[in-house]
């Protein structure tokens, strides 16, 4: 989760100007209710670590102004005030297959402390801002890239054009000129995200009446544009390809610099495809929620000031009631539909809450602000009498061997990586992966296949501690996008060798009433074996998993350098083959 860093002295700062006394311990109480976790709050700085839904508050102006309604009950202002600049951006038709979605805003009369340290903190803060929308928002900036220049250094009108790769200006941080297929191989910025414009003949360039490139997305900026201590005027650019990411962080930077006293000012841009738009758009977002659906999820009736008082809380203004429109369906399909007869609360909330995807969500807000103290009681109308699992006594029987055996029993995360699952372990990939199509982290990119690389981890963030050390898991694996359970364990121990893990093998079979087993050696190379020291385990002659000493090779890629043997077991298949003696 990405964690900001906020001065005490800056939030009271900026809440003062609205009458309000900063209060340090109603808001190490009350603050995680909106979607943080506060590692340090004190009378100097708040250390807090922000959820992934909620990217409107990864900077100190940002998080004051949702502070102000949640924690102090002023008015919401879902909007934004703005008035013309009278600056226009012309997009020409090319970029429609290189980098289509284009906007741009501009603030005036950003104030600034008198002191040099506190306006290169604000600056600072500005490019972390960014930074952190980049990959909250912007996936590393593909969806979405924010450019930030001190607007006094242009001249308007902007251009923005498809360049040949020879097209040279001075970048961010130079003093020589380089041609962009320089920087995309040479320039730092150039190598990190280079892949974003991989197979293109042109690359997109914003120019300014004079030819001046302000920037080259999603790469760097122009070196003339940039902010210094001095800049009170500001423009900001934000390109991508999702009009949404685009939209919420170029509304979240300009509300950063409305909140330090700046003024949002329009800019009309001509779109790739010849559209006429007036960015940012300062006005809410109207959404509709069934009230069945409140009532159904929250279980209790909620009247207009409730309603009121909740939605304030998060942001938004709750504009009223309305009757459902006619032709509405007797019984709702989706979580989304009114139905025949019900009503549907209508709220406007800011543009940039980029969270909000589906009703559901404003009645998550509503819950919030309102309190989960308060929802009221409720019992289950469906018969809720429980089953055992199929699987329960297999379960149980590999869990008291396990524990005989001296292992510690951990569960460790469903989601892993390829690297880990396939690369470092040396497995084929032979089954279907289900991949996660937008990972907030390269580690958590799929659901496991294995469990034995979970079980690696763990004992490498445990290396420090004194041998032995066992572990072993009963887990859920997903292959071929079907759910099926598996068992592994790992014994990390100055002793262990092949011996010491088939007598854990042999001891297992005996606590699940196998007599007919055996080992069948596995080819080198095939697992994380060591050569000649890792084996099939054969049940009723059927392959149900495999055991042996792990290979240095494999241990060192995560720093374990002690002898490590394990095995890992198909549970689903031990359960078909052994008759459950209970």
């Amino acid at each position: 989760m990405p964690t900001i860093s906020v001065p005490q002295s800056l939030l009271r700062a900026l809440l003062s100007q609205h009458g309000i006394v900063h209060d340090v311990v109603t808001m190490g109480d009350q603050l995680p209710l909106m979607g943080t976790d506060i590692d340090n709050c004190d009378e100097e700085t708040l250390d807090i670590e922000i959820f992934p839904d909620r990217p409107d508050l990864l900077s100190g102006e940002t998080l004051a102004y949702a502070i102000r309604p949640f924690l102090h009950g002023a008015q919401a202002t879902p909007e934004v005030q703005t008035k013309p600049s009278g600056i226009t951006m012309h997009v020409e038709p090319d970029l429609a297959t290189i980098r289509p979605i284009v906007m741009g805003a501009v603030v005036k009369g950003v104030a600034l402390p008198d002191d040099e340290d506190e306006q290169e903190a604000f600056i600072k803060a500005l490019m972390d801002h960014q930074e952190k929308l980049h990959f909250a928002l912007g996936r590393g900036r593909k969806r979405a890239s924010i450019g930030v220049h001190d607007l006094n250094a242009l001249k308007p009108p902007f251009n923005v054009i498809a360049a040949p790769g020879s097209h040279s200006f001075i970048p961010l941080g130079e003093a020589t000129p380089m041609d962009m297929t320089t920087i995309l191989s040479q320039h730092p910025k150039g190598v990190d995200y280079a892949h974003l414009l991989e197979g293109m003949n042109a690359y997109p360039l914003i120019l300014d009446s004079n030819e001046e490139v302000l920037s080259f997305p999603p790469i760097i900026n122009g070196n003339h544009t940039t902010v210094t201590t001095q800049t009170r005027d500001f423009f900001i650019d934000v390109t991508g390809w999702d009009q949404r990411a685009c939209e919420a962080s170029l509304m979240l930077i300009c509300l950063q610099l409305q909140e330090r006293g700046g003024q949002i000012e329009t800019v009309e841009v001509t779109t790739c495809d010849r559209e006429v738009i007036t960015t940012p758009n300062g006005t809410g977002k109207s959404h509709l929620v069934p009230e069945e659906l409140v009532t159904g999820l929250l279980g209790r009736n909620f009247s207009d000031d409730e309603l009121h008082h909740a939605i304030n809380r998060m942001g938004g203004r709750f504009v009223g009631k309305k009757d459902a429109p006619e032709g509405s369906p007797k019984r709702a399909s989706k979580m989304s539909d009114v139905t025949e007869g019900n009503r549907l609360l209508e709220f406007n909330m800011p543009r940039w809450r980029f969270d909000i995807l589906h009703p559901v969500d404003l009645v998550e807000d509503i819950a919030i602000g309102h309190g989960y103290e308060d929802l009221g009681e409720d019992q289950p109308v469906a018969q809720l009498t429980a089953q055992p699992r199929p699987d329960h006594n297999m379960r149980r029987r590999l869990r008291e061997s396990m524990q005989g055996l001296g292992l510690m029993q951990i569960q460790s995360l469903t989601l892993s990586n390829e690297t880990d699952q396939f690369t470092n372990m040396r497995w084929n990939q032979d089954h279907a992966s289900t991949i996660i199509t937008n990972p907030i982290t390269v580690d958590h990119t799929m659901l496991r296949q294995f469990l034995l690389p979970g079980l690696l981890r763990l004992l490498a963030t445990n290396r420090h501690h004194d041998l032995p050390q066992g572990v072993y898991e009963l887990g859920t694996v997903v292959r071929n996008h079907e759910n099926s359970d598996r068992m592994a364990f790992l014994m990390a121990e100055r002793s262990g060798g092949f011996a010491a893990v088939r007598g854990r093998i042999q001891a297992l079979c005996t606590d699940l009433g196998v007599s007919n087993w055996r080992a069948e050696p596995l080819e080198d190379g095939d697992g994380p074996w060591l050569a000649g020291r890792g084996s099939k385990l054969i049940i009723n002659d059927s392959w149900v998993g495999c055991f042996g000493e792990i290979d240095p090779a494999v241990a060192m890629k995560y720093e374990l350098r002690v002898p490590i043997n394990g095995a890992e077991i198909d549970v689903t298949a031990l359960v078909e083959l052994l008759e459950d003696p209970v």
